[in-house]
């Protein structure tokens, strides 16, 4: 159902316009009265009715300068950072025009720092107003409205893996467009839309922000024409794999081509000097790490004895791929039983009988993982990447996989986007779920995605979540 509008802005930026127009109406009085109580600086005493005038005319030129940076857009596709930097461009841009009005009021002109006060505090009461509207997106500005195009087994990802609202917080889908060579096991509970007009009319229609291209036919059967025309209107086109990206954190794997990886951004090779940086921040983390952590280290150590004989080993080393498929052994504290491989190598479970019960808690809490610092200062592993597998299920999963080898591109970690993201699993299909997030990271990796990810895993480790 579209919104209603009036010329060319909808109801919604009307609102937040006039909302707006209150908050620099009374940015002015409030640094005029602030500035009389204080005593900030010396100035004349102005007339109630010229303070309203004042008010007027600080409040039309500020919303003057945001109409023209684009804040009343409902299109406007930007981060809080960005709104933010907008609002503060707005401000200088309205404090330039006041100061070039301001002598125009003759004897009653303000004093400069007067319309300074008055700026910062309509920056300081727009931003937190922004902010909060952007948090719980009051006005509907930054839920985008998407109209998916195709039925089929590609579109029904959004159905299948986007059901909860929380999957869909930044946008709601209109409706799904039926296109020819859809397979039917696609689309069953939500809205099948059979085009019989112009594919541009009905998005301009239904006020829709962006069409997501997901059929599964596409050779001479996509409406490039009208995709294009929908595209110079300020409608956005993604495709599916895009999409899914944006809005889950994860590549999915089952639906990318090669040509895709070719021409998307990222997948970005470090040189020498950032692979030693990269081995410096890590190194240092490690030592820091151990500083504080030794004493867990030797209770561990302790216990394990205590528990299960003082001849009982407390390390184990297990072959694990690393980078380019190298080989390395990992260290880590013993958790299970030592027959508990007499069957050969098997994935641990989330309830795994072989664990110890000192090792439930070493895993819980990650304390087992601690001796991998050393193989973080031998360069085997950074403190971020895609945890290492074993080479006897490595063979396996390349095998049954798409692209599973991509992960090793990059050096493990001790945590991950995928450890973050994904519950425990031990199953080939938890693994292709978990391969999913590992591309991302590889896609997207940069130092402040590793700091996000360390920063969160801190929460996993002291509550005790996820492994």
């Amino acid at each position: 159902m579209s919104s209603p509008k009036f010329g060319d802005l909808s109801v919604a930026s009307q609102s937040l316009i006039l909302i707006e127009f209150f908050l620099f109406f009374c940015s002015l009085p409030i640094a005029i009265y602030a500035n009389s109580f204080f005593s900030i600086f010396d100035t004349n005493s102005i007339p109630d009715n010229y303070v309203f005038i004042y008010a007027l005319v600080f409040s039309l030129l500020s919303q003057l300068s945001s109409l023209a940076l684009g804040l009343y857009n409902s299109k406007l596709r930007v981060n809080m950072r960005g709104v933010i930097r907008r609002v503060l461009m707005c401000i200088a841009v309205a404090f330039f025009l006041n100061t070039i009005i301001n002598p125009l009021y003759g004897e009653y002109a303000l004093p400069i720092e007067i319309i300074a006060i008055a700026s910062l505090v309509s920056f300081i009461l727009v931003s937190l107003f922004r902010c909060v509207t952007f948090q719980i997106d009051f006005f509907g500005f930054n839920k985008r409205i998407v109209l998916v195009l195709g039925t089929g087994k590609r579109a029904s990802i959004i159905e299948r893996r986007m059901r909860r609202d929380v999957d869909r917080q930044n946008f709601s889908v209109h409706g799904y467009i039926i296109m020819d060579g859809d397979l039917e096991e696609g689309i069953q509970r939500e809205t099948r839309i059979e085009l019989e007009g112009s594919l541009v009319n009905y998005a301009i229609e239904n006020n829709i922000n962006e069409i997501v291209v997901a059929s599964d036919e596409r050779r001479n059967n996509l409406p490039i024409d009208e995709l294009f025309a929908c595209k110079i209107r300020g409608i956005e086109i993604t495709e599916i794999i895009d999409f899914i990206e944006r809005e889950t954190g994860q590549i999915a794997v089952n639906l990318i081509y090669p040509s895709w990886v070719i021409y998307s951004n990222g997948f970005v090779s470090l040189n020498d000097l950032r692979n030693t940086l990269d081995w410096i921040f890590n190194a240092s983390m490690a030592l820091v790490l151990f500083i504080l952590t030794w004493p867990i280290m030797l209770i561990t150590i302790v216990l394990m004895k205590l528990d299960e004989g003082i001849k009982a080993p407390v390390f184990y080393l297990q072959e694990r791929v690393g980078l380019d498929g190298e080989p390395f052994n990992i260290i880590k504290f013993r958790s299970m039983r030592l027959d508990a491989e007499k069957l050969g190598a098997q994935m641990a479970s989330e309830h795994d009988p072989r664990i110890t019960k000192i090792g439930n808690t070493l895993r819980k809490y990650r304390i087992d993982e601690l001796p991998q610092m050393y193989n973080v200062l031998r360069g085997d592993m950074g403190f971020v990447g895609p945890r290492p597998e074993r080479p006897e299920f490595v063979q396996s999963l390349i095998k049954n996989i798409p692209y599973y080898n991509e992960r090793h591109n990059v050096k493990p970690g001790l945590t991950g986007w995928a450890q973050l993201k994904y519950p425990y699993g031990a199953t080939e299909e938890d693994s292709l779920e978990k391969l999913k997030f590992d591309l991302y990271y590889i896609k997207h990796r940069s130092f402040m995605l590793d700091l996000l990810i360390l920063v969160r895993t801190v929460e996993i480790v002291l509550f005790g979540k996820g492994r």
